[in-house]
Formats: C-alpha cells, structure tokens, sequence
C-alpha cells in the first residue's frame, strides 16, 4: 500500500489532536499548526508553536515520536524544545515530565445490544431509568457561535470546578471550519434543555468534548440517556469509536464510573516528554 493510502487510512483513526480536522480549527482561528512528515515508520504528526519568549516551543499531542525523529522536526518546525503527549506506553525520546494518563475508549463496531451487554449493571439500570422520565432528546449540528447556551454553561463550569478545557472560540471555530462535524444532543424537559453533551468528529472518531448536566437532569439519569442516543446516532454516521476523554478515578471518580460503566475501555497513553531538538 502507498504512503498515501496508509495515511488517509491512519487519519481515519487518528486521535482528535492529530487530524486535519483539529488543524482546521486552528487555522480558523489564525493559529494554524504545522503537519510535518517523519519516517520510519512513513507517517505525519501535527505540531503547534508557541513562543515563551526567545525559546520556540512545540506541542506534539496524541501521537509518538522516536529519535530519529528530531532532525526533520527541529528543521521543520524551528523549534528548540518539543513537548510530546505521547499516544502509547514505552520508552520515548528525551525525559518525561509526567507520568501516563489514561483514556476510555468505546467501540461502536458491535450491535446495540452487544453495546448494551457490555454495560455495568448499575449503568444499564439508571440507562433504563432515564428511558422511562419521558425526556425529549434532540440532537443536530452545534451552531458556530462562541457565545452558544452550552458554551457559556461550560465556561461556567470550569471556573465553578476550577478545571480547564477547550475555549468557547476554540469549539465554535471547530464547528465553523467542519462543517456539520460538531454534534450537540440535548435531554429536554417541556421544551427546556436539563442535560447536553457535544462531540466532535474526525474520521471515524468521535470525541466527547463538553458535557453539562442541570438539576432535573441529574435526577432523571439524563446523560445514560443522552450519551445511548449519541452512540447510536453517531454510528449511523460512520463513527466506530467513541474517545470519552482522560479517565481520573482519583480526582474524578464519579466520572470515570460512568465512563466505564458505559462499556468503554480504560488504554493507557504514554505520558508528556520533553525533548532539545
């Protein structure tokens, strides 16, 4: 198979940070990153600059590189000092900085009920709940609009948590650069959103990107309800794997249950390195 097959097939695969689609966000927003091609094996990662005064800084994220490497990224990017979010275990080039997190990963290859046999018993059960509380789910294309009601709800959310996720820009630009690509499902209750949750798709993958959860909708179980429509909606689509983001049982155990209750599978990524070029 040629490079060019083997790279349109890999992309169709690839993690959120390493396909176009992701690039073309950036791009929107006048930040565009760099694809640079490595060898190998024959593949190409996607780079973003930033300058921390006199030192070039690039950021490798979801994806691996070896010490051959270096030469074509250094000249390639004109960078001094590459970060890499390494994608797999192992031994990486330079010297990690933080150790491996992990990622829960959902396979929408199967039937709905093999989705539904891999299921904890607890998520089944609240699934089936929500089933029944009567909640219209809606779900469509996120409109380009920074300023959108689950964008500012989120916004809200990291300063409430003191977390940090993508900016409202970021997603609306995603949203305007991929046309139709950011999905946004939502559980009403007569005629009012009580829960949402928006992804994003690249290739055969789709991403959980935002997540937001009211009152009325934590008591009727409505993101069971909510994610169950997205995965069957989505694979009609051509998705075959559902990225649910980083699993925390330590500092987010609530949420890495209902990931992993859902059937997702815990893979380990590699940890963040830093390396001279």
């Amino acid at each position: 198979m040629s490079f060019h097959a083997t790279h349109l097939t890999a992309l169709q695969t690839a993690p959120l940070q390493q396909h176009p689609a992701f690039g073309a966000a950036l791009s929107y927003l006048g930040r565009p990153a760099l694809r640079i091609f490595l060898s190998e094996p024959e593949r190409e990662v996607q780079v973003m600059r930033r300058r921390f005064g006199p030192l070039n800084v690039g950021l490798i994220s979801r994806a691996d590189i070896s010490g051959t490497d270096r030469t074509r990224l250094s000249n390639g990017t004109g960078c001094r000092l590459l970060l890499v979010n390494a994608e797999t275990p192992g031994p990486h080039p330079g010297i990690r900085v933080r150790s491996a997190g992990h990622v829960a990963e959902l396979t929408l290859e199967r039937s709905a009920a093999e989705w539904k046999s891999r299921m904890a018993q607890k998520w089944r059960n609240r699934l089936n709940k929500s089933l029944r509380a009567g909640l219209r789910v809606i779900h469509g294309a996120l409109p380009a609009d920074p300023d959108h009601w689950l964008l500012r709800l989120d916004q809200q959310q990291q300063r409430a948590k003191r977390y940090r996720n993508y900016p409202a820009v970021f997603t609306a630009a995603f949203a305007a650069a991929n046309m139709g690509q950011a999905r946004i499902f939502e559980a009403r209750e007569k005629g009012e959103p009580v829960a949402a949750m928006l992804f994003l798709c690249h290739g055969n993958v789709a991403t959980y990107h935002i997540g937001w959860n009211g009152a009325a909708g934590r008591r009727s179980s409505a993101h069971h309800l909510l994610l169950w429509r997205a995965m069957l909606a989505l694979a009609r689509r051509g998705v075959t794997r559902l990225d649910l983001g980083q699993v925390d049982t330590e500092t987010q155990p609530g949420l890495a249950r209902f990931k992993l209750g859902a059937g997702a599978q815990c893979r380990s990524l590699g940890g963040t390195w830093a390396t001279w070029l």
